[in-house]
């Protein structure tokens, strides 16, 4: 009768295991990471929102400078940083976070300034 209960406990481990090694695919989650589309997609919509502000307008200046470091980001296949940083650019547009006074002007220096 031990002996009964050894084999049978040894084969079901077997079958454990050759069913795990048969089927490697359904034990690996899907993963939820951004892919390039994704980020394509979010960095379009960004844009698109951006343009609606004048061209001279400090909020679309730095959501535009978050779409450029987007770009950079999914360009070194960091896609998750990509919508990251999109989301960014789309918040700035929306919230108008930078907004200049009457009368004031953005003035951007260049690499030798």
């Amino acid at each position: 009768m031990h002996l009964f209960r050894i084999t049978f406990c040894a084969l079901s481990l077997l079958a454990g295991i050759g069913c795990g090694v048969a089927a490697p695919a359904a034990a690996v989650p899907v993963s939820d990471e951004p892919t390039r589309e994704d980020c394509n997609a979010a960095v379009a919509e960004a844009r698109a929102l951006a343009t609606t502000l004048p061209a001279d307008h400090l909020s679309r200046y730095f959501a535009e400078r978050h779409l450029l470091q987007a770009l950079v980001e999914a360009g070194n296949g960091e896609f998750d940083e990509c919508v990251d940083m999109a989301a960014r650019a789309s918040d700035e547009v929306r919230e108008r976070r930078h907004e200049l006074r009457p009368g004031e002007r953005l003035k951007v220096l260049g690499a030798d300034e």
